[in-house]
């Protein structure tokens, strides 16, 4: 698919669009992304800050849709755990941005070269409007190669 078509029903996706969450950009080459969130009504908590849940999933499918695309679709590609640091309170507009690198795909290549699995830590840091950091998020994602069942039917 695309990078734009898949941005563009992203930003149609009832988790993303009810939560203010916008994707900005997602390179053709599925090396990176950038998504932002403004601070809005239905997604400010009690204290008038960023729901932490929102800048959490603000932060969520990115670095699978990545590595999958990277992977050519020859690999299982998912979430395995995450873990969220919030730094400062969210207020305005917060952005996070994902950068896939040749050293993360070889990585991951290496580690499935049989039927090994591959557990790879990623992490984004969500900023405010000047820069300073709102929370650190890390995700691990799981790969392997897909069997050959699952080769011939994907």
């Amino acid at each position: 698919m695309k990078a734009s078509r898949l941005r563009f029903g992203m930003n149609l996706w009832p988790p993303f669009l009810f939560a203010g969450i916008r994707v900005e950009e997602i390179s053709a080459d599925y090396r990176y992304a950038r998504v932002r969130m403004r601070l809005r009504p239905w997604n400010r908590n009690f204290f008038g800050t960023h729901f932490g849940g929102s800048l959490f999933a603000m932060t969520d499918p990115f670095w699978v849709l990545l590595l999958f695309n990277q992977l050519k679709g020859e690999h299982v590609v998912w979430d395995q755990a995450g873990e969220i640091e919030f730094v400062a309170p969210g207020r305005g507009t917060v952005r996070a941005e994902f950068r896939l690198t040749d050293e993360h795909v070889e990585q991951v290549l290496e580690r499935t070269r049989g039927t090994e699995k591959a557990l790879i830590w990623f992490d984004t840091d969500v900023v405010g409007q000047d820069g300073a950091v709102i929370a650190r998020v890390k995700k691990q994602v799981y790969a392997r190669r897909k069997r050959d069942k699952q080769l011939t039917h994907a």
